[in-house]
């Protein structure tokens, strides 16, 4: 969409242009064989009597056969329309019925179509005062249009708009999440799978506590639920628990939130063990067990380098929670550093024969942070408590140590410099000071 332009300058009377657009209106009819054209004969006794917007209305219901005309004249045809809607305090009620035309296939050009539609329904919605919430449709339609021209790409530079303009428009939320769930399929649709979740959660926000059990909140939240367990590089499910039409699925879909709560900071066993109890359940539900087995061997890893005080993970313990061979190890951990899990790198020879094959963990970050977790911290937090108290006992003593070391050589310095003092005095005694009489 292009930058902002509020002007539209096409010369002439209202009762020129509806005669004019008529005319060709009817031309177009007439040249596809559909009868006789019937609009002019239809609007000129409604301009005579000045029934402006009777006559609209009837541009407006035959402006369908717009999209019929020919490449060339198809958008100035259009912003004649649009010229004549704006000049009707019944603006709100025409633009819908012209956008759900521009939503519809042009027949006159099916290749460069799209791009035409797309182009005219900028225009109207640039030329519309920025807080008009007539925007809100047209915005839809543009969505719309996009969608089926697989033109993502297009709009993304707008997408940062998105939100000023909801505001501007006064949007309730049943309206902002219509306006998010049109983004959300138009990524979806153009393989943008992570800018349709992100407006897929914006969408979910949107549900009060009375909406979350709705069949319309539950099929969302499974949408969203599907496509970050489904995503490869999606591996914090907080964004997910914290959302109540999510919680709500715990009564309505417990397996699923099962699952859900498995990936947020179970580990690959307990995971196995979920197939085994629903067996071939996730087949059913369309998911993929290969990408799901994948992410769950990962979070595992990342799970065991955050819960290791030692910093210190041994290729054997990998390779047994992973359940892979020992061969595999080194792959999997440069898989969970390239995944932004985990910080560390591979340590194969040390002086030391039991520190040898060991991942060195620079940074990890743990899944979840709940109960265990602050007792975790607790834990280290003692551990280094009493270091550092070990550290200050070791300072003191070697503080003390260092006083007395300075107290004893200052002792043995004030002795010498008393004792010299006493010795050398004896042969150096001044002159006698003679007060005897003459």
């Amino acid at each position: 969409m292009p930058e902002p332009s509020n002007t539209l300058l096409i010369e002439g009377t209202f009762e020129e242009l509806a005669d004019e657009l008529a005319v060709y209106i009817d031309g177009i009819k007439n040249a596809q064989n559909e009868g006789s054209g019937a609009v002019q004969a239809e609007i000129t006794p409604l301009l005579e009597k000045g029934e402006k917007d009777n006559a609209l209305r009837r541009l407006v219901i035959g402006s369908a056969t717009l999209n019929s005309a020919p490449e060339k004249e198809f958008i100035a045809a259009y912003n004649l329309l649009i010229h004549l809607v704006r000049q009707s305090p019944k603006l709100t009620e025409y633009l819908p019925k012209i956008c759900n035309n521009l939503s519809a296939p042009v027949s006159s050009s099916p290749t460069n179509g799209p791009g035409l539609a797309l182009s005219v329904l900028t225009t109207v919605f640039n030329i519309l005062p920025a807080d008009d919430d007539t925007r809100f449709h047209v915005f839809l339609a543009i969505l719309k249009v996009v969608k089926s021209t697989n033109s993502f790409e297009s709009l993304k530079s707008q997408l940062r708009n998105l939100d000023s303009w909801l505001a501007q428009w006064e949007a309730d939320e049943e309206d902002q999440r219509t306006l998010y769930l049109a983004v959300a399929d138009v990524a979806e649709n153009a393989g943008e799978e992570e800018f349709s979740y992100t407006y897929l959660l914006r969408a979910l926000r949107t549900y009060n506590s009375n909406e979350t059990s709705d069949n319309e909140a539950k099929s969302q939240s499974l949408r969203a639920l599907k496509s970050s367990l489904m995503h490869p590089t999606h591996f914090d499910f907080q964004d997910l628990t914290s959302l109540d039409s999510i919680q709500a699925l715990r009564q309505s879909e417990p397996v699923f939130f099962e699952l859900l709560e498995i990936f947020n900071s179970e580990l690959l066993d307990d995971y196995n063990d979920f197939k085994d109890e629903h067996d071939g359940w996730i087949e059913e539900q369309g998911l993929d067990d290969a990408v799901l087995h994948r992410k769950m061997q990962l979070l595992t890893l990342a799970s065991l380098a955050a819960s290791t005080p030692s910093r210190s993970l041994p290729y054997a313990q990998i390779a047994k929670h992973l359940k892979i061979a020992p061969e595999d190890v080194e792959m999997w951990v440069i898989d969970v550093i390239r995944a932004g899990l985990v910080e560390g790198k591979l340590s194969q020879k040390n002086p030391d024969p039991a520190r040898n094959q060991m991942f060195l963990i620079h940074r990890s970050t743990y899944r979840v942070f709940g109960e265990n977790q602050w007792r975790e911290v607790a834990s280290r937090l003692d551990t280094w408590r009493e270091s550092l108290v070990g550290v200050l006992e070791v300072v003191r003593r070697e503080r003390e140590q260092v006083i007395d070391q300075k107290l004893l050589e200052l002792r043995e310095v004030e002795g010498r410099v008393n004792g010299g003092g006493r010795g050398g005095g004896m042969g150096r005694g001044r002159p006698d000071i003679d007060v005897g009489a003459d």
